[in-house]
């Protein structure tokens, strides 16, 4: 019996999982614990890495005294983590500011300068998008793309750029304060659209670096997801209540691994993620861009395999959104005559079956109410950062029962339109692995299934999968499995839900509708929050 201890760092919180792995990956325990997301007016999104390090100690310590493991016996240790966020660090590892999210957008100027000017394709400057895609397989064409995140903090916080010794991402950032040792992952590295990936070569673009004004000695050493980095320190090991020099594997990005651990991972494997962000991802044996879509094969954790990766920036986020302000809003602090507000976990736990109940009780489309999904804009398959979210054909019959199923129903279309988009370029699976929280409900997951009208199977623990990635990745680099590609063996599906023929006809109606609200108001969009 081996056992891997996985960190799925994610948005709102950090998901600590202990693993057995034998014949099979099989949770022992898991721990988790939020951290603050700090939005702001012109656009910002950042977080603090001390808090990411905070609830990593604190949720093992919980996790150790819950299983009552000796550390000792841990044999790996590795990360799923969220991607393309900017972590700039001096030479012990520590961030000089605060980490900059995916979601950040502040850094329109430095897009303008470097990309969006003259002749422009999809939102680039044509030579410097064709060269990007010619040696990068991508291209740099949105505002929250990571190199104008460090463009953004080179123009306007010249002390703290003076500190910075290397540019990582948030994995990398936590693995330099455990191990001393600073490293990117292929995945990490591709997102950061600097990598030459011409003939598999993945190494730091010489180019892509001139191009965009990048110090190339603040770029780390790239490695494989399933290789060792090095041995926990005695400091890390102390403050995290683990054993010094457990090992430390690369991991890889919630792209990467999300579908490793919904065992997606077969030639043309289609998942579909919904946690705080959202995706569709199929597996390609190829790179291919759609820069129409803002769609990119990314770097996968399997030599040879890609992800093509299209994102909704805001996904679960809108199922939060609406649980505190039209679920919370509609019952106050009592549900069912049971007072519930001294109990954060009880009252959440009764709002989101709530929420549920209320789902089923509205039929298919809402009643013809349609919401949009774009909270903090959109990415795939259209970059608008101005994008918002709205309620659209409220009459006076329509009630917050409607509304709350709309926003489900929102985010499912969406990932429609992304399914329908990816199959343009490549085949995607007839039956689609759903994860992520969104996946624990049975009716998103039923909406889902009639939306896109397709067969959807979840799995068990779909809220754990990155973590189970994790895993896959700490059992790869200990030899206990020759390859990623083993884990559709071990990943089974838990329940199915098949596509109901009666609800086809509100959802083909309100889908066509859903696609023609964003043409109509991108003018609109931009006048209010460009």
């Amino acid at each position: 019996m081996n056992y891997a201890l996985a960190y799925d760092i994610g948005t709102t919180g950090v998901k600590t999982c202990l693993f057995e792995i034998d014949k099979e990956i099989k949770l022992g325990a898991s721990a988790l614990e939020g951290y603050e997301l700090y939005v702001f007016p012109d656009g910002g999104a950042e977080q603090d890495p001390n808090e990411w390090w905070s609830a990593m100690c604190s949720t093992t310590k919980q996790l150790i005294e819950k299983s009552g493991i000796d550390p000792s016996v841990i044999d790996g240790i590795s990360f799923c983590s969220q991607m393309q966020g900017l972590v700039l660090v001096d030479k012990d590892g520590l961030p000089v500011r605060r980490a900059m999210s995916y979601m950040d957008q502040r850094a329109r100027e430095e897009l303008k300068k470097y990309m969006a000017y003259g002749p422009q394709i999809a939102g680039g400057n044509i030579p410097k998008v064709l060269k990007s895609l010619v040696i990068t397989g991508a291209a740099s064409v949105s505002v929250k793309d990571p190199v104008y995140k460090y463009l953004w903090v080179k123009n306007h916080e010249a002390e703290n750029f003076k500190k910075v010794y290397k540019w990582l991402d948030v994995k990398e950032s936590l693995i330099a304060r455990m191990t001393g040792e600073f490293i990117m992952t292929e995945d990490s590295a591709f997102s950061t659209m600097l990598l030459d990936v011409r003939n598999n070569k993945n190494v730091w673009s010489k180019e892509m670096c001139k191009m965009f004004d990048v110090d190339p000695d603040h770029l780390a050493k790239i490695i494989k997801s399933t290789d060792k980095v090095g041995g926990l320190t005695a400091k890390a090991a102390a403050e995290l209540g683990l054993k010094e020099g457990t090992m430390v594997f690369g991991g890889g990005g919630d792209a990467s691994l999300i579908g490793v651990g919904a065992g997606s991972v077969k030639l043309h494997d289609t998942h579909i993620y919904i946690g705080t962000s959202g995706w569709v991802s199929t597996v390609v044996d190829k790179n291919m861009v759609d820069t129409s879509a803002m769609i990119a094969a990314t770097v996968g954790a399997q030599p040879g395999y890609y992800n093509y990766f299209a994102e909704l920036e805001t996904a679960g986020k809108c199922l939060e959104w609406v649980k505190d302000h039209l679920a919370l809003d509609e019952i106050g602090i009592y549900l069912k005559k049971v007072h519930v507000a001294q109990d954060r976990e009880s009252l959440y736990t009764n709002l989101y079956q709530y929420m549920s109940e209320v789902t089923d009780s509205v039929p298919a489309g809402s009643n013809g109410v349609i919401f949009t999904p774009w909270l903090h804009g959109n990415r795939c398959p259209f970059e608008d950062p101005n994008a918002r979210g709205m309620f659209y054909n409220i009459s006076l019959e329509t009630g917050k029962s409607e509304l709350i199923r709309a926003v489900a129903e929102g985010v499912c279309m969406h990932m429609r339109w992304v399914l329908e988009t990816e199959e343009k370029k490549t085949k995607t699976s007839e039956t689609i692995r759903f994860v992520g929280g969104g996946a624990l409900s049975d009716s998103t997951s039923q909406i889902l299934a009639d939306c896109i009208g397709r067969k959807v199977e979840t799995v068990a623990n779909p809220q754990n999968v990155g973590a189970v990635g994790a895993a896959v990745v700490v059992a790869v680099g200990l030899g206990i499995i020759d390859s990623v590609l083993q884990a559709g063996d071990l990943v089974k599906a838990e329940k199915t839900f098949i596509p109901n023929p009666k609800n086809k006809p509100a959802y083909d109606k309100n889908f066509e509708a859903y696609k023609e609200i964003y043409k109509s108001n991108k003018g609109i969009f931009k006048i209010l929050n460009g």
